[in-house]
């Protein structure tokens, strides 16, 4: 994550909001101030707290709780959201958007590639191959998320449903999450998970599991 591109949009975000208050008549940001303004800036806000910190962030779920609001002006909506556009520039500034949940993962992710490794050094490649392809999919998912990618799609008998791993591969590389040629190797990784899970054992060589465990450790720690 590029945090000075980042603080760069809050900080034009609370100029904006200063250029708007310092115009106002008002404490509510009425006199001399259109409503579209407003409201431009109030959507703008909400985008940009999406984009960098994610939907499911509480920073988020503040600006639409306010937003959702109907005892309050919009004027004073706004003054509420830039206490939240705030509050998010100073914890990226500080590195404290990397939460404990993000940690854990990290450990997670560390432990099943460790017992994939002593499965695969103790023969079992089949069992190393699923276990090593899981956690795979599990970054693959948690990618999409923390960019806010949609991790669920719907059929063609309209009902929704998780995204496999190759549309989720397809649509990070698409908003250039990793590059092409990232994406070509998750391909030839999830090609023998499926071989692995579809008891096609023949398919691979214990040499290319231990070729895959070593890229995936890699593929993990560089698109985190």
């Amino acid at each position: 994550m590029n945090k000075d591109f980042f603080i760069k949009q809050l900080e034009e975000i609370i100029t904006d909001f200063n250029r708007i208050k310092s115009k106002a008549k008002n404490k509510d940001l009425s006199g001399n101030i259109a409503i579209e303004d407003i409201s431009h800036l109030l959507s703008k806000s909400k985008a940009a707290v999406a984009r960098i910190a994610g939907k499911n962030s509480e920073y988020y779920k503040d600006i639409e709780a306010i937003l959702k609001r109907t005892n309050i002006r919009i004027g004073y909506k706004l003054r509420y959201v830039m206490g939240t556009i705030s509050a998010l520039k100073s914890d990226l500034k500080k590195d404290y958007l990397k939460s404990y949940s993000d940690i854990i993962q990290s450990e997670v992710f560390s432990d099943y590639l460790e017992m994939a490794e002593y499965l695969l050094n103790e023969g079992y490649k089949d069992a190393a191959a699923v276990l090593i392809g899981s956690t795979l999919e599990v970054h693959l998912r948690e990618l999409c998320i923390s960019n806010n990618i949609d991790i669920e799609t719907t059929n063609n008998k309209g009902e929704i449903i998780p995204k496999k791993a190759d549309e989720m591969n397809s649509d990070l590389a698409k908003s250039n999450v990793y590059s092409s040629t990232y994406k070509k190797q998750v391909t030839a990784w999830l090609g023998i998970r499926n071989s692995a899970a579809h008891g096609k054992y023949s398919e691979y060589t214990k040499e290319e599991i231990s070729l895959m465990l070593q890229g995936i450790k890699q593929f993990i720690l560089t698109t985190k």
